[in-house]
């Protein structure tokens, strides 16, 4: 299991240890006819003291707010979203960035949800949601090895329309953030080149500037 999906010894010890009661929100729009004033009424009503807003797709790693919130958070604070979709790009994603939360002594609050990490019950469903998250990312490597063998029996050793699929594309961008793999691992583990992945996922350096600004921030 790798260390950004990394469950916790104790599911269900308390986090943060010693709460501030300090409350910051985060709020996200990616199209024009979504409304960010009805998540800062959302969160101002859940009591965040201060709010960031981004208005980018989740799919880009450049979200610019949700960077300085995460700087602006100390140790005892909650961040609280309006909902889980409007803070991670994907499952991974999401546990990732909850798990350097718990790292850093951070509450995490999820207002459509009503899922608090703050509390024994919501611990353990991010708990549930770390496993799956693995499940799924060994599923779809598995899935892609059989696929490329299979390929290979037939007589096809290569070319796109044979080793690049959604689904490998997909487990490369979920295993990107994830400053404990090196591109050229991720490569190796999915049985592409690294000039392939660069050539399927245009963000590929910016997924990665991201994860390490994360790792500084953290």
């Amino acid at each position: 299991m790798t260390k950004a999906l990394e469950l916790p010894t104790d599911s269900l010890a308390a986090f943060p240890a010693r709460p501030t009661e300090i409350r910051i929100g985060y709020a996200r729009v990616s199209t024009a006819g979504q409304l960010l004033e009805r998540q800062i009424d959302a969160l101002t009503a859940a009591g965040c003291r201060r709010i960031f807003a981004d208005k980018k797709s989740g799919k880009t790693a450049q979200r610019p707010e949700l960077q300085a919130c995460h700087a602006f958070l100390t140790a005892g604070d909650t961040l609280v979203v309006p909902s889980l979709d409007r803070y991670g790009r994907s499952l991974a994603d999401l546990i990732t960035m909850v798990g350097e939360l718990r790292r850093r002594e951070i509450g995490f609050t999820s207002l459509h949800e009503n899922l608090d990490t703050t509390t024994p019950g919501g611990r353990l469903v991010f708990h549930v949601f770390a496993a799956l998250a693995e499940f799924i990312r060994e599923l779809i490597i598995a899935g892609t090895r059989e696929g490329l063998a299979s390929a290979r029996a037939r007589g096809r050793v290569g070319g796109r329309p044979t080793v690049v699929n959604e689904d490998l594309i997909r487990a490369a961008k979920d295993m990107l953030p994830n400053p404990e793999h090196s591109i050229t691992s991720i490569a190796k583990l999915l049985g592409v080149s690294v000039g392939t992945l660069y050539n399927h996922i245009p963000d590929l350096k910016d997924l990665r500037a991201a994860a390490t600004a994360r790792e500084i921030t953290a």
